[in-house]
């Protein structure tokens, strides 16, 4: 169950536990709508400043921030194969947008004119705050400041409905295998993203990370002892002198460490000239020198 709080907070409830699951700060003002996409479970928040923000139990930060209208939204709605959304604003116009690409490819202003079905007074002093039908009935509620009220709507109603979407004669039985099967078909907080296509697939291998200092040492050293344990050719007498042996051992050992020492000294060069660079200050024109900040000197 999702819940919009007075004080602007985006709250989860698992209904079966009662339990808490996330509780967000949404920080862009008074939420007038809310709905859920039934493809990936992302909730949709529209808010009085014009934007459209999609949230997910499992993170604090919002998914998506989309500035779709210059006024308060009036309605959302989302397609079930999730990929479209619609939003109608107080400037009397309706969009649609492409979710994929998170661009607006439809701009319906309010120019239609819509004749007049059927007109109903209420009482005076009454403030209607909500509508909504009875499914597959000719029948409208209404929720006003004095409380609830129905009206008949002839023509409403659908005739044909589908017994896997909604089954307005469902018996006792078939309530309660629907319950279960709700139960069984609950999305974990985990699974609830902006692409559940990614589930199931195998994270791509990350790049090799730079090994650290004490990594490269026991390397260099492990590169050394390799060439002490390597028997050196015997020569003739004079040049076969315990002096000349370890001399060329230490010949061996440093043309081992070569290549380290090399690229250690690079990556430090490479790396003194980026601190350069980042140092260096681009000189601005003279008219925006004056909105640099001066650092006072010490």
């Amino acid at each position: 169950m999702i819940i919009v709080a007075v004080h602007l907070e985006l709250r989860y409830q698992d209904v079966t536990t009662g339990l808490m699951v996330a509780n967000h700060r949404t920080g862009l003002g008074r939420i007038d709508v809310m709905q859920v996409n039934s493809f990936n479970g992302v909730v949709g928040l529209g808010h009085s400043c014009g934007t459209v923000t999609m949230w997910k139990p499992t993170s604090s930060n919002l998914l998506v921030k989309m500035l779709c209208h210059h006024g308060p939204l009036t309605a959302l709605a989302f397609h079930p194969n999730g990929h479209l959304m619609a939003t109608a604003g107080m400037e009397r116009k309706i969009k649609l947008w492409d979710l994929r690409k998170f661009d607006v490819f439809g701009d319906f202003s309010g120019s239609q004119n819509y004749t007049r079905y059927m007109t109903h007074s209420m009482a005076k002093g009454y403030y209607i705050r909500k509508l909504l039908f009875r499914p597959y009935e000719d029948v409208l509620g209404i929720g006003h400041s004095a409380g609830w009220s129905s009206i008949l709507i002839p023509g409403f109603g659908e005739p044909n409905f589908d017994s896997w979407v909604a089954n307005p004669f469902e018996t006792a039985k078939q309530r309660r295998e629907k319950e279960v099967q709700s139960l069984l078909n609950k999305l974990p907080p985990e699974s609830i993203m902006l692409d559940p296509t990614k589930i199931g697939t195998v994270r791509p291998s990350r790049k090799r990370e730079k090994p650290t200092k004490q990594e490269r040492e026991a390397e260099m050293d492990e590169a050394g002892e390799a060439v002490k344990n390597v028997p050196v050719k015997k020569k003739t007498k004079v040049r076969n002198k315990p002096s000349k042996r370890a001399k060329k051992k230490q010949q061996m050992v440093e043309l081992a460490k070569r290549p380290f020492l090399e690229k250690k000294m690079k990556e430090e060069k490479d790396l003194s000239r980026k601190k350069q660079r980042i140092g260096e200050e681009p000189e601005l024109p003279k008219s925006l020198q004056r909105f640099v900040r001066k650092i006072a000197a010490v």
